[in-house]
């Protein structure tokens, strides 16, 4: 239970009489209401005296029991309904454990305790979800963060989190927020997806996944850039599968999102300050500590500030292999955001240098992109080359091409260029086909 639960026990009501009909949709929230906050008195008075939460089995007999007690008339199925809302209340999500259950459903952004929408196949749409008021919906962010020993109050008023089943969560309270409190929550996909989905999708196509997969057998350094919600963190997913089991693998991320199947595999997370703002450890942290711990590649889930300058000497000093993503609109983009938070590491390093380490360390960049019909595809696979003057040089080896006028669909393209990082590969012992790129 969270901590409203039990300050909302105060707020009893007696609208509704045991043994009273239910009439209408009103009626049936206030039984609802009654039955839910003897349903919680019950069960603080009974975990404070057993000193242990009660398990799931003894709570619905709980409801079950207090539920006949005040209407034994009711029919079987608003019983059984109110019974699981009650319950979805006191130990899930509330009114949003439909939508959580829902596979279809891959974003729920709550604005407000009215309004509540979601993301399905790349489409944002309102939903007829609702929150009683702004205490329901903080009592649910409330449980999803005092698991994780976070704190969301008007002193902390916004929070990361993740709930067990590793769904991003992010929370922002009044002050900040001035339509009530805001909940988005990005949902973790039971099934992972593979690279036969995202062909199936339509994301890429079978030449550009044969190649990727070669480049991370081949031990290239890769980055993959795109905006908010267009599936990077999917397609690192899917590529750190192709990394060999035989291999020592350290992930680096805010929220634990990848689901890597080798067996060497070692998970680490960052930690937000405390209440008193102390005890914060950074991905950068994360990053500088991973150097220390023998890693063969390094999985970084994104990369935002000063740990890119870490994580650019990892890949230039023998961490071949390594992977992350960032936050870009092209690959051009991504290049010039690199330089600027290996910048906000604070060490000062000339222009010309921070390029070289660049240039010098990564090998590819993969832009991925949700298109205006919600459709995710990689748009651009580009090989890093090098250095002209002061200028880091780039190839595209595939490209999509965008629907002309009078075209339903795009397209993608090989621009015939073989790149030059196939050498690398196969010094690693993986083969490149000449095909892919014809």
């Amino acid at each position: 239970m969270g901590l409203l639960d039990k300050i909302d026990t105060k707020k009893t009501t007696d609208t509704i009489k045991p043994g009273t009909p239910v009439q209408n949709a009103d009626e049936f929230s206030a039984l609802r209401s009654k039955v839910h906050m003897e349903v919680v008195e019950a069960m603080n008075k009974r975990e404070d005296r057993q000193g242990k939460d009660m398990s799931e089995s003894d709570t619905r007999a709980l409801i079950d029991s207090i539920l006949g007690q005040n209407n034994e008339s009711l029919p079987r199925s608003d019983r059984g309904r109110i019974a699981d809302e009650i319950y979805d209340q006191i130990r899930g999500l509330g009114p949003l454990e439909k939508l959580m259950y829902d596979a279809g459903t891959t974003e729920i952004m709550v604005n407000g305790p009215k309004n509540v929408y979601i993301e399905r196949k790349g489409k944002i749409v309102r939903t007829d979800v609702t929150f009683d008021d702004d205490n329901q919906l903080l009592n649910v962010i409330d449980r999803i963060v005092s698991p994780l020993g976070r704190h969301i109050d008007e002193a902390n008023p916004m929070v990361d989190a993740r709930l067990p089943d590793g769904s991003r969560v992010n929370a922002v309270i009044p002050p900040l927020s001035l339509k009530g409190p805001l909940l988005t929550i990005r949902k973790f996909s039971k099934v992972p997806l593979t690279i036969n989905d995202l062909i199936g999708y339509g994301s890429l196509t079978y030449k550009m996944a044969a190649f990727l997969e070669a480049c991370v057998k081949g031990r290239l350094n890769i980055v993959i850039s795109g905006g908010t919600g267009s599936g990077k963190t999917t397609l690192l997913n899917i590529l750190s599968g192709y990394i060999p089991h035989d291999e020592r693998i350290i992930t680096i991320e805010d929220a634990a999102e990848l689901q890597l199947r080798q067996e060497h595999v070692l998970t680490l997370e960052s930690r937000p300050a405390n209440l008193e703002g102390k005890g914060q450890i950074a991905i950068r942290d994360l990053v500088r500590n991973a150097l220390r711990m023998r890693p063969d590649r390094i999985v970084v889930g994104e990369v935002r500030g000063g740990e890119a300058l870490d994580m650019l000497q990892a890949m230039n000093t023998g961490h071949d292999g390594s992977m992350t993503t960032g936050h870009a609109n092209s690959s051009r983009d991504m290049l010039a955001r690199m330089e600027t938070m290996v910048l906000m590491a604070g060490m000062n390093l000339p222009l010309a240098a921070i390029r070289q380490q660049i240039a010098g360390a990564i090998d590819l960049i993969v832009q991925q992109s949700r298109m205006r019909d919600g459709t995710r595809k990689v748009t651009g696979i580009s090989e890093i080359l090098g250095m002209e003057g002061d200028v880091i040089t780039t190839q595209d080896i595939f490209v999509y091409e965008h629907p002309k006028i009078g075209e339903s669909t795009g397209h993608f393209v090989n621009t015939g260029i073989k790149p030059r990082c196939t050498e690398k590969m196969s010094d690693n012992g993986v083969g490149v086909r000449d095909e892919w790129f014809s």
